[in-house]
């Protein structure tokens, strides 16, 4: 009875969170939206407030991982290298950073080329497995960390993001793209899909084990309904990370 009166209680408050939720999400894609069409230091200036509010509520967890000072420092420079480094391969899609990143594949891109690239995907992760943990449930990939996440959520997100991805391939968008209709392409695609999946649910648990360990049930409460920013950008700080080891690994053997 306790556990179906809670949950009619989350109902409730979900449906009228929705309003609130609604609002946020607005304001947050014409800002991101803004940011991105203009590029440059308008670019710039977004992804640096963004990553400092991330690192921020980086640091509030850690800080209640009750920590010896050398743990906490070594946490908070992994922060840097983790979020900065996302945050580094933001500036790299969009505005090139040709003179540090000279050989790298991925820089300088039309701000429709790194919507339809390089987020449209992460975002397809999130509303994929969204509907379909929703509609199919079934097993738990790690109930301890994240009791949401199914095995059907992470496929039903590599599916989405997959179509995605052959959606852009065939639009011929992007640095992968290939000119005409190849099922080699569309291949590539599809298995894009998967890999961002992984990695955008792995930077997703990542984050739930942070909260889990400090105690809390958001990283903050700065966007209205959503809670932190980590919340929102787990999935994105962790595909955008791993640009950045491709980046820099490119050039520094290039």
């Amino acid at each position: 009875m306790a556990d179906g009166e809670a949950r009619v209680r989350d109902t409730k408050a979900g449906v009228t969170d929705l309003p609130v939720r609604l609002a946020s999400a607005i304001v947050m894609l014409v800002l991101a939206g803004g940011a991105l069409w203009l590029g440059g230091w308008f670019w710039t200036a977004f992804v640096a407030l963004v990553a400092c509010g991330v690192l921020w509520e980086w640091n509030k967890l850690i800080g209640r991982f009750r920590l010896t000072g050398l743990g906490e420092t070594l946490w908070f420079f992994g922060g840097v290298v983790y979020v900065g480094g996302a945050a580094l391969a933001m500036e790299i899609v969009r505005n090139g950073l040709t003179h540090a990143f000279p050989d790298s594949p991925i820089r300088g891109y039309g701000p429709l080329e790194v919507l339809l690239v390089f987020l449209l995907p992460i975002v397809a992760v999130d509303v994929g497995a969204y509907f379909a943990g929703r509609a199919i449930g079934g097993p738990k990939i790690a109930p301890r960390i994240s009791p949401a996440k199914t095995w059907a959520g992470l496929f039903g997100g590599a599916l989405l993001a997959g179509l995605a991805g052959i959606a852009v391939e065939l639009a011929d968008i992007g640095p992968a793209a290939v000119p005409g209709f190849t099922w080699v392409s569309i291949a590539g695609a599809v298995i894009g899909g998967l890999l961002i999946a992984v990695i955008a649910q792995s930077g997703d648990f990542f984050e739930s084990w942070m909260k889990r360990r400090a105690g809390v049930k958001d990283s903050g409460s700065l966007i209205p309904g959503h809670g932190g920013l980590f919340d929102r950008l787990d999935g994105f700080v962790a595909v955008f990370f791993v640009l950045f080891v491709i980046a820099t690994a490119t050039t520094l053997l290039g």
